[in-house]
């Protein structure tokens, strides 16, 4: 179980083996403070470090999933900027075991689709909206934009809007393959419950496993890739009882049949 941080516009609530984070500043477009920052860095990490929880749902107070860092406190009064302005919860997202899912219901510019990057996947709302303003406002990003989102909808498209802060709306994000789908925004909470049903329905043992055999295949080679499960499958001892059980569950047949 994970205990609430007590950040000012970061909702934590945990239950049945689920971390829901919520970006709670709706006066602000759910900006990112220093504070909210560090409340997210916090609290990922503990989810990592407890055993009973196998999921991180990320998502944003209506009307936005969050317009980004706190410009105005970020940038300070022309002293410098405040400490912990550097704080970056986009890399710790990256970094964590236990999976993120990112629930973008609104507008997603700029710190916070790097945040929304650094999930394991994405799903959104027909209101979503992603952009990067960072050249626009005379910012170069620091959260990872530059390599995850040409990875995520291509070179060519990344270059746009990077240089253009021009936003893609929830369908083009979704043809680009930025985001894993596209619901009604009346639907997107039924359909997250749905997603979070079935990823803790997954046997807990073999879901670590694939998340791990997908962390390390990536960047590599595909023989490299191909070994790396071929190795994990001979170490791997299956639970033949465990396995009719959950087969009979999802089909209603029994192996016996």
């Amino acid at each position: 179980m994970i205990e609430d941080p007590g950040v000012d516009g970061l909702g934590c609530r945990w239950a049945d083996e689920v971390l829901w984070l919520t970006l709670d500043r709706p006066e602000a477009r759910n900006a990112l403070t220093i504070a909210m920052r560090r409340g997210l860095v916090t609290a990922i990490r503990a989810a990592d470090a407890d055993a009973g929880t196998r999921l991180v749902v990320l998502t944003g107070t209506d009307p936005a999933f969050s317009a980004g860092v706190d410009l105005k406190e970020s940038l300070g009064d022309g002293q410098g900027s405040p400490r912990g302005a550097r704080t970056d919860p986009a890399e710790v997202l990256r970094a964590a075991r236990t999976p993120v899912l990112g629930v973008i219901n609104g507008p997603c510019y700029t710190g916070a689709l790097e945040l929304a990057l650094s999930c394991a996947f994405l799903i959104a709302s027909d209101r979503a909206r992603v952009a990067d303003t960072h050249a626009a406002v005379g910012l170069v990003a620091g959260w990872g934009m530059s390599a995850l989102l040409p990875r995520a909808v291509g070179v060519r498209l990344a270059r746009q809007m990077m240089l253009t802060g021009e936003p893609v709306d929830a369908g083009q994000a979704l043809r680009a393959g930025l985001v894993n789908e596209v619901v009604l925004h009346d639907r997107l909470a039924e359909r997250v419950r749905q997603v979070v049903a079935g990823i803790l329905a997954a046997a807990p043992e073999a879901a670590d496993a694939t998340l791990g055999l997908l962390a390390d295949g990536d960047g590599v080679s595909l023989a490299h890739a191909l070994a790396l499960e071929a190795r994990a499958k001979l170490r791997r001892r299956t639970d033949v009882a465990d396995v009719a059980r959950r087969f009979a569950a999802r089909t209603g047949v029994t192996t016996r049949d």
